[in-house]
């Protein structure tokens, strides 16, 4: 399928001759659309570029060979871009866009405050695979966090229904009854209300960033995934709003499945923050900051902007 795509798009290049093309992520398939694309002459853009920067560094030659701009959502990355002799440009992050642009169901929110007046926010992650391997952690967790906390409520937010009904019965069979609901379609809600959260590793983290938000982060790593983040990659921090601050801002905790030395840890931050307001008060401070510094609205509108400014002259009044 990936190859006739491919060969559709080279056909399309010679046939019509379009005055660009605008990658978008997927490293995979759209290095075989920027060689295509280079080959015909067409300048191309990689917007929000794979983190080559992080493996396979090898790959920044793909860049200087078949790409004319990176436009980049992490702020650190135009550096490592220059330094390798890369037109590039930071356009901020389209995630923080979708934040902004949605519209909380504040009648839910109020709802959920009128019921508890504390709550921690439980973040499963969006694939099965993500929620099969860190909601039973999870769940453990809040039993620990119940012991110590009877008048905090917990909210699940789940990506499908399918995930909600497995989620409700791996807490029928943990066989206690604790202070928590499950919800679909209601992450953003959830984020904003609660005050603080536990939750698997992924592009929502970066809505936490925006929402200034205290969490733990945690992943379930099969052993593949254990091993090529312990041996090859090289950055100190592999969630993105610790890569925006570029230190430890979310605490981070990747294990194998076997493995559960990271349980306390996990458990002990957050029972501190709930049991210490100065201490919870301290570290949205600290969000606070780092969203002031970091955190910039309108990637789309930038990139378009960016693409239009970067044209080839006679494109360029072609496109005004």
């Amino acid at each position: 399928k990936f190859f006739q795509l491919a060969k559709q798009a080279e056909v399309y290049f010679q046939n019509h001759k379009p005055d660009a093309v605008i990658l978008v992520d997927f490293p995979g398939f759209n290095w075989a659309i920027a060689k295509r694309a280079k080959a015909a002459g067409i300048p191309v853009y990689y917007f929000s570029p794979p983190q080559i920067w992080a493996w396979a560094t090898w790959r920044v030659e793909r860049v200087r060979k078949y790409i004319d701009h990176v436009l980049c959502g992490l702020p650190f990355e135009p550096q490592w871009y220059r330094d390798r002799g890369i037109e590039v440009e930071f356009v901020g992050h389209p995630f923080f866009d979708e934040v902004a642009a949605k519209n909380l169901d504040e009648e839910f929110c109020l709802q959920q405050h009128r019921d508890a007046e504390r709550i921690v926010g439980i973040l499963p992650g969006s694939r099965n695979s993500e929620v099969q391997g860190n909601f039973p952690d999870q769940l453990k967790l809040m039993s620990r966090w119940h012991h110590h906390h009877p008048d905090v409520k917990f909210l699940v937010a789940c990506y499908k229904e399918s995930q909600k009904a497995w989620c409700e019965k791996q807490y029928q069979a943990l066989g206690q009854k604790l202070p928590i609901e499950f919800h679909v379609g209601r992450t953003s809600e959830i984020i904003e209300i609660a005050d603080c959260c536990a939750m698997v590793s992924g592009s929502v983290s970066l809505e936490l960033l925006a929402r200034t938000k205290p969490a733990i982060i945690m992943y379930n790593c099969s052993l593949t995934i254990w091993v090529v983040g312990n041996l090859t990659l090289k950055i100190d921090y592999i969630s993105l709003p610790n890569l925006f601050a570029n230190r430890l801002i979310y605490p981070e905790f990747y294990h194998l499945g076997f493995w559960r030395r990271d349980m306390a840890g996990m458990f002990n931050i957050v029972h501190e923050w709930l049991s210490d307001p100065e201490k919870l008060a301290e570290k949205k401070s600290e969000l606070e900051r780092l969203k002031f510094q970091t955190v910039q609205f309108g990637a789309i509108s930038k990139t378009a902007d960016a693409v239009l400014r970067t044209l080839p002259e006679h494109l360029h009044r072609k496109a005004a």
